[in-house]
């Protein structure tokens, strides 16, 4: 079941980076600035939570960092790859081989089972043993008796599970993830989050996450707070976090 890159570095390799990022949206108001200037290095098995008040750009960080989206200026490089260089077709073929994600939407096909959606990640790679990585992956995470059940069948919790072991099932690089406990509640949220951090660590993987959530941001090593699309403090200070999600 093991389908890792050949030439993964070695840790503390940088796995991610970016210079003087930037992204302006046009609106009937004129020119928007999203993010001003963001420059940032993430070492291999990190984890780097990116937090901030609503509308400081983190989910736009996450989605530029990730190949998502192309910015306006400045460069990504993901794992020694130039994206800005890259065009769609090549951004999704790198996101494929190496990219994992969790959303706070899930993001499960509902046309397929928890099965089959955590093996389509691995049947596009080429993976010649997809089904039995992807059962292997769904009973980690507890949902061995419940891999022929469709979507609308599982819970939130359950479907955000699946959703997990999808991401994981492809023995990413580096995991993003966006708000993983924003639908779930208390209670499941935090059960998520155990689960999340125990892969996480198992794997290796790097983690990228963006949350609102000061309980979730203080499970990672390294704590980005955004302000207005820039970085107001890169470190492990909890107080910056309580500043940059003060009520505005």
């Amino acid at each position: 079941m093991n389908s890792r890159l050949p030439e993964t570095p070695e840790i503390d390799a940088e796995v991610l980076r970016a210079e003087n990022l930037q992204k302006t949206v046009t609106t009937a108001a004129g020119e928007l600035p999203i993010l001003r200037g963001i420059d940032l290095s993430i070492k291999a098995g990190e984890s780097v939570a990116v937090v901030g008040a609503s509308g400081s750009g983190k989910s736009t960080l996450l989605g530029l960092l990730a190949g998502l989206d192309v910015p306006s200026a400045g460069r990504v490089w993901l794992d020694g790859r130039d994206m800005t260089l890259l065009d769609e077709d090549q951004r999704a073929a790198l996101r494929a081989e190496r990219v994992g994600f969790v959303f706070q939407s899930f993001q499960l096909l509902s046309s397929l089972t928890a099965l089959e959606n955590v093996m389509l990640p691995l049947e596009l790679k080429g993976s010649a043993n997809a089904r039995a990585a992807a059962t292997a992956y769904l009973e980690r995470v507890g949902l061995g008796a419940r891999c022929d059940h469709y979507p609308r069948q599982l819970s939130g919790g359950e479907q955000q599970r699946v959703a997990i072991a999808r991401a994981f099932a492809s023995q990413p690089r580096i995991l993003f993830a966006d708000e993983p406990t924003g639908n779930l509640d208390s209670g499941t949220g935090h059960h998520i989050i155990d689960l999340l951090f125990e892969l996480n660590r198992a794997a290796g993987t790097t983690l990228v996450l963006v949350t609102h959530e000061q309980r979730l941001a203080e499970r990672c090593a390294r704590r980005i707070v955004l302000e207005s699309g820039q970085i107001l403090s890169d470190s492990g200070v909890t107080a910056a976090i309580d500043m940059a999600e003060q009520p505005r």
